[in-house]
């Protein structure tokens, strides 16, 4: 049997990740699974919060396995410096962007099958460097990819979105012809492709109160969105839309619906991490990887304390599994 390889960046290392890491992979995967990062790191964590842990460095050339719960098999990045639990230091910031250069590139040269990333601390990575945003823009930028697709997903709802990580004052200009079409493309194609639904339906919310009544509250509807949803219809795609934002989120639209696609971070991630919380995941669309996340952040208060919920880490690494399947 051929096991899928799964690689999980371990991201900020003074937060969480280690440690949903490290409680992770007590339970049996059908992938191999590999850590990148920093084998002294996890083993002083693995220390603080009392678990007996297993840590084998590897490289990409050994054999792929099944996973063994206990095991943690890490591709060895050296830290910049020490790094104490929930203290941020950003000489280590050049040791996250290693640590995620490093998995990216496994996975593009076909070393590994899919890229789980733990959550990074977007101040210290300004560092090193300016202005960066997050994790969806530098993968695209790594991998060359023109229009990466942001999607969180929990059970019974899936969003994705059109802009992503800006200002709410600039959200406006980027609602386009041209955005919102290439959004909607990817979304139905990877949702048939990777989430192997036939003809999805998903429903388009609107970017103004009220769906912007008749233009009274904005024009964007009418002069964008409306239009491109009639172009897509009329190819056979299953849209309804532009729907109030306000009212799309209720059983009545949501029941027979396989995504939404929101005109924004804000408009859409509240209503799912509400619902689902610490058991969503981050998935990636229009890239040439597979990539899931978790979906929270660093939770610096709870590193070392053995409070951090592992749930959406095991949740990313299964579904990066089903993915490949």
């Amino acid at each position: 049997m051929t096991f899928p390889r799964i690689l999980i960046s371990a991201g900020e290392p003074a937060g969480i990740g280690p440690d949903i890491i490290l409680q992770a992979i007590q339970q049996s995967f059908d992938a191999d699974i590999i850590t990148v990062g920093d084998p002294s790191l996890f083993a002083n964590r693995a220390q603080q919060l009392n678990l007996d842990v297993q840590i084998k460095p590897c490289t990409l050339k050994d054999k792929s396995g099944s996973h063994e719960p206990g095991v943690l098999k890490v591709l060895p990045i050296d830290l910049n410096t020490n790094c104490e639990s929930g203290q941020l230091n950003p000489v280590n910031a050049k040791y996250v962007l290693n640590v995620l250069d490093t998995a990216i590139d496994a996975c593009v040269n076909s070393q590994a099958d899919a890229l789980v990333t733990g959550p990074i601390q977007k101040s210290i990575l300004t560092h090193e460097i300016a202005n960066f945003t997050g994790h969806t823009e530098y993968l695209a930028d790594r991998t060359h990819s023109p229009l990466p697709v942001m999607m969180l997903a929990t059970e019974g709802l899936r969003v994705a979105l059109v802009t992503t990580h800006m200002s709410l004052s600039e959200v406006p200009s980027h609602i386009t012809t041209k955005n919102v079409s290439q959004v909607l493309e990817i979304l139905h194609h990877d949702l048939e492709t990777q989430f192997g639904i036939n003809n999805p339906k998903i429903l388009i919310a609107g970017l103004n109160p009220h769906a912007g009544e008749d233009g009274h509250l904005g024009k964007e509807e009418i002069e964008v969105i409306s239009p491109v949803i009639q172009h897509y219809k009329k190819q056979g795609m299953n849209i309804i839309g532009p729907l109030p934002a306000d009212t799309l989120f209720t059983d009545k639209y949501l029941k027979d619906a396989d995504a939404v696609l929101a005109m924004y971070h804000d408009q859409g991630l509240p209503v799912l991490k509400y619902k689902g919380f610490g058991n969503a995941i981050n998935v990636t669309l229009g890239l040439p990887i597979v990539r899931t996340s978790v979906d929270h952040g660093t939770a610096l208060d709870l590193a070392g304390t053995g409070k951090a919920n592992a749930q959406s880490m095991i949740l990313a690494i299964n579904t990066a599994c089903n993915i490949i399947r």
